[in-house]
Formats: C-alpha cells, structure tokens, sequence
C-alpha cells in the first residue's frame, strides 16, 4: 500500500477506531517514542481490527507498514511543535462536525450512532477531539514540507520517459457531455393542494398534536420522516438557503409559518441550537407533478430537439434559451463534475440515467429527450449531447499531460517528504519496541 492510501484509510478508519478495543482483551503498552510522541500498542491494533473490519488483508507486511505510517505522523506532530504549527479550536470543531455529519447520514440517525458506540454524541465528539486535531496538524505540517514543490515542462517529460512500461497508468474512460433540462411544471391546482395540506398539518401542531408523529406519519422526506422529521446539527451551509433563514431565526422551540423551497413547502420546528450549528425537525410535502404536465414537458424537449435539425440555432443557444438547470444554462449546457470542478467525467461518475444514454452515443452526437428526474425529485426530459469520450488507453505524454504532470508533481513531493523524513530522523529521539524492529521500514527508524 502506498503511504497515501494507507493514511485515507487510517482516516476512514476512525469510524470504528473508537469501538476497536472495546472487547478489553488487547493489554496496552508503548511501543515507540518519537521526541515527546509516543505509540501505544492499541494505536496500532485498533487501526488493523478497523481495516479489517471494512474488508482490508492486513498481513505482517502490512502491519509494518501501518506502523511506520504512525511513526511517520508523530514525526510530523514533534516537528509541528518545533515549527509552532497549529490548527485552531473552530477548525478542529468544524471538521469533527463534519465528519459526524457524514457518519450520521452512513448509519442513518444520530440515535443510532450512539447506539453503535455505546456512548453520547458529545462523548463521541470528545474522543475525536484529539485525533482529528493531530491529523490537521500533520497535514498541515506535511502541506509545509511540500510547499514550495513544482514541476517544469521539462520534468514532467523526464518523469514521464523514466517509467517503466508497466508502470506506465491506464486512464479510463473519460466524457465530457451537455445537456438541455425540461423540469415538468406545477400545475396551480397541485400548487394549492400542497399548501392546504402542510397548512392543516401546522394547524394540527399548534393546536397540540406531536411534531414528530405527524412527520413519521405524513412528510414526505423519506430520510428523516423516520426520524419524527429530525434533521440533526446542520450549519448554514448545509441547508437551502430559504430553509436556513427560518431555522436560525427559530426560538424556543418555536414552530415556523410555511416555507417553500425547491424540494417543497416545509414546516420547521427547532430542537435545539449549539453555537453556528442548529437542530430542527422539519415536514415536507412535495407538490405533485401531473401526469398532464410531464407530457407537456415531453412536447416542448421534443420541440426544441426538432429545432436542432433546421441548424438556425445550434444546441448550445437553445440550452441558454431553453434549459431549466440553471448551472448548466450558464455554461450553454456544459456539465460540470462537482467533484473536480472541470468538465471531465471518469465514466463511473456520471449519474446513471446519463450514463445508460452516453454510453451508446458517438462523440458529437445529439440524442433525443430522455426521461430525468433530479435529486429534488422533479420529473422531465433532458437532450444529450456528448462533447467527447475517450476509451481506456494508457497515459500518453500528448494527450494525458495534465495528468502526467500531477503524477510528476506527487512524485517530487513524495522525495521532497522522505528527504525531509531523512535528516529529521537523524535529529530526533526515537525508540521502537524490539517486537517492531524487525519490519522492513522505507526509512531508517532503527538506529
């Protein structure tokens, strides 16, 4: 395993890393100092019981390398302290919140989280503090070694003429596409039958009925209906902007008026509010699409993909004049990759619905309107261009330079960090348990 991913799944594994001894059978002892840092056996056993746990062979050559990734860590931590490198409080806070926010949205309520650990949501915060706080320092600090690191035109070819024809990455397949979006329109009859509806529930509430029976019972978000509508801690940004302003006026469990947003009309009511950070439970009801309005909708796609054909606009000005997806209608089309913020989808990326219509298309090719429904849950049609497509190839110097440039990029920081972890090793006190010094470490640990 590379030092990259052993360290991703060090950090995934902090999800289990709390639960990993709680059987009481590993006996605790130190096992490697490094300045005024030291690893415990459980640091490391936790960590294998964790991989282990999401499927990872942790072998004798793994274990080596776990344990030298962790006497790595600490060298970053004993120097960030020589270096005065630290992370403040509200950041520690902000990453702790999102990773929890993550877990919870994984297992499914905050109830169950505490259920699986056995322990609070704070307690379970508190255990994190530590960690999370030396994870930011280390990368920070590892941010600093690498820093001043770039490639020239003139390395990127010499790294790339270096390697090894096996060694040489395949690049799968990439596509770039656009899209034309027709969302199927409300109709003023469902408008109206959506407000009557979240209207009586309001009503049932303030006159006394519980918020949390009626959101199991009738609201139509499927994630926290369950949950009597509870949508645990969320920042600012974490929630619509309509919905954010009512929930962080709330007060004493005040119960807000009706808000609309794009997913529907919603009622709030606050839990509690810790900080930057509120609680709420919330009941939605969606307005119905008509079967009516999706066949109007389907007309109109049909249309504008007729108008492709008389070549007095081309796809790209129709989708400025005639798409529903604002991101899109900016670009004249062009879909954006949320993940890397350019164009370029790996072919695992794209949404599905997408995906099953590209995957038959030639490059430059325009396919009539196909069924769409987006993650609000709005139904209608989207035309399909597909800009480019490349196959499976391995890297060449030409056509996959950005790539081979980054690979270049991670290469010399790679031998900046283990210069670096050289000389360092040579000023800082270290002792390893005798058990660990018959790994096969990269560095020289063992003095």
């Amino acid at each position: 395993m590379s030092r990259k991913v052993i360290l991703m799944l060090m950090i995934l594994s902090i999800s289990l890393g709390l639960k990993a001894q709680e059987d009481g059978k590993v006996i605790d002892k130190v096992i490697a100092v490094i300045g005024s840092n030291i690893i415990l056996k459980s640091d490391l056993e936790s960590q294998i019981v964790s991989l282990r746990a999401q499927g990872v062979l942790i072998d004798d050559n793994a274990r080596c390398e776990l344990m030298e990734e962790l006497l790595y860590q600490k060298l970053l931590l004993h120097q960030a302290t020589i270096d005065s490198v630290t992370v403040s409080e509200g950041e520690v806070e902000s990453e702790i919140d999102r990773r929890m926010n993550y877990f919870i949205a994984q297992i499914g309520s905050e109830k169950k989280l505490e259920e699986y650990y056995k322990k609070s949501i704070h307690e379970i915060k508190e255990e994190f503090k530590v960690i999370v706080k030396e994870q930011m320092v280390s990368q920070r600090m590892q941010g600093k070694i690498t820093s001043d690191a770039e490639v020239t035109p003139k390395e990127v070819k010499t790294y790339f003429n270096s390697l090894q024809e096996d060694s040489i990455p395949v690049i799968e397949s990439e596509v770039e596409y656009a899209q034309i979006l027709f969302n199927a329109k409300e109709s003023e009859a469902a408008i109206e039958a959506a407000k009557d509806k979240i209207n009586a529930f309001r009503e049932r509430i303030i006159n006394g009925e519980d918020f949390s029976t009626l959101a199991i019972l009738y609201s139509e978000d499927e994630g926290s209906a369950k949950k009597g509508g509870e949508l645990g801690f969320m920042g600012r940004a974490e929630l619509v902007p309509e919905f954010s302003i009512v929930a962080f006026k709330l007060k004493n469990k005040a119960v807000s008026e009706i808000v609309e947003t794009e997913f529907g009309f919603h009622i709030i009511q606050l839990v509690e509010r810790r900080g930057q950070k509120v609680k709420v439970k919330h009941l939605l009801v969606k307005v119905k699409i008509e079967e009516e309005q999706i066949a109007k909708v389907k007309l109109l796609a049909d249309s504008v993909y007729n108008l492709l054909e008389t070549d007095t606009l081309t796809f790209e000005e129709l989708a400025a004049k005639y798409s529903d997806d604002e991101q899109t209608k900016k670009s004249r089309g062009l879909v954006v990759n949320s993940q890397t913020g350019t164009s370029i989808f790996n072919i695992d990326q794209v949404n599905p619905q997408v995906f099953y219509t590209i995957d038959k298309m030639k490059v430059g090719e325009v396919f009539k309107p196909v069924p769409s429904q987006s993650r609000d849950g709005k139904k209608g049609y989207r035309i399909i261009k597909l800009i480019t497509k490349t196959e499976p190839h391995k890297a060449s110097f030409d056509k996959d330079y950005s790539k081979i440039q980054n690979a270049a990029l991670a290469d010399k920081r790679n031998k900046a960090t283990q210069k670096w972890v050289e000389a360092k090793i040579k000023q800082t006190y270290i002792k390893i348990d005798e058990e660990y010094k018959k790994c096969h470490f990269e560095n020289s640990w063992v003095k």
